[in-house]
């Protein structure tokens, strides 16, 4: 076997593929809202959402960006939720973008008056691999916190 060959197996094995996904959470006090983006692998998340639809599914395609914003959309939106002070939040689709090899998905949640507890549900990807693990960055009244859940782990709750 060619030596090319033999680090191309070598490094395989050694570098095993991460799945992650970031979500960041911020209170605006100014504007009170919260300010949520996700991003996620590119790749991961279109095959997950291939098998969630069973269609054709490709983020970076100009001309179908309005189904493909759909597709996230409902995707995010069965797979996030978000509580503040007991209360389910409606989180907003404000679009996505791609970034390197992650696409960033926006979302915007309106009217929130205060934070004084944040209850999370995260199972983005949960659906596609058992290894996922899905960070989470929450700012708010001058507080920050950093957290992960890794699979099957899924909720998660702080008070400001």
């Amino acid at each position: 076997m060619p030596f090319f060959t033999w680090l191309t197996i070598y490094t395989a094995a050694f570098f095993h593929p991460f799945y992650i996904s970031m979500t960041e959470i911020n209170y605006n006090n100014k504007s009170k809202a919260l300010e949520v983006s996700v991003r996620i692998f590119t790749d991961d998340f279109e095959k997950t959402l291939r098998k969630n639809c069973n269609c054709k599914v490709d983020l970076l395609a100009q001309q179908d960006k309005n189904a493909m914003e759909k597709l996230v959309n409902a995707y995010v939106l069965k797979h996030l939720q978000i509580k503040v002070n007991g209360q389910l939040q409606n989180l907003e689709f404000a679009g996505y973008q791609q970034e390197e090899e992650s696409t960033w998905n926006y979302f915007v949640v309106r009217n929130v008056t205060g934070v004084n507890k944040m209850e999370i549900t995260n199972s983005l990807l949960h659906d596609y691999r058992p290894e996922q693990i899905n960070m989470l960055h929450i700012m708010a009244n001058g507080k920050e916190q950093s957290d992960k859940l890794d699979y099957p782990k899924k909720n998660y709750a702080i008070n400001f």
